[in-house]
């Protein structure tokens, strides 16, 4: 009888760090995040401008170009959101960071603006890889692909810490 009052433990999850379709990351037309070499993890093609935070934790670093943030969850967990392709060459036009390295964050705190539409029109890629960068302590468990995910909200992916 006891056991039914215990917490039932739950693995972490990452939420949608952007409104839109929820893809795997072999699906991601840059071979750098298709195979995996910055980290596992899952691609957005977004349908929103926003990029909140995945999780609470710490933000890491953002780039100087704005492209990309680097996040901490509580546990340790590292990751990285990366907004669209090449999209470091417009050096951070079409960009607004709402955050500071070391800021703490929880799920939904707005990170990054992108201005999706006019990036598009100059012809880049919007995708934006999510990768998990210090995956050698920390492994997917499961993978949730959505069409229409919503940022801060809907479930991605959880994961566990590796043991050993």
């Amino acid at each position: 009888m006891f056991n039914l009052l215990k917490k039932k433990e739950t693995e972490p999850t990452v939420l949608a760090p952007c409104d839109g379709r929820i893809i795997p990351l072999e699906q991601v037309k840059d071979a750098t995040f298709s195979q995996k070499m910055m980290g596992d993890g899952f691609a957005v093609m977004p349908a929103g401008e926003y990029i909140v935070a995945p999780f609470k934790g710490t933000v890491l670093m953002v780039f100087p170009t704005l492209h990309a943030i680097g996040l901490r969850a509580e546990d340790g967990l590292e990751f990285l959101i990366h907004i669209g392709m090449d999209t470091v060459n417009e050096k951070g036009k079409g960009f607004e960071c709402f955050v500071r390295e070391g800021d703490k964050i929880k799920p939904g705190t707005t990170l990054i603006h992108f201005d999706r539409e006019a990036l598009q029109a100059k012809g880049y890629d919007m995708t934006i890889p999510c990768v998990i960068t210090n995956g050698t302590e920390f492994s997917i468990t499961r993978l949730i692909t959505a069409e229409n995910a919503k940022a801060g909200k809907t479930s991605v992916l959880t994961y566990s810490q590796n043991r050993g």
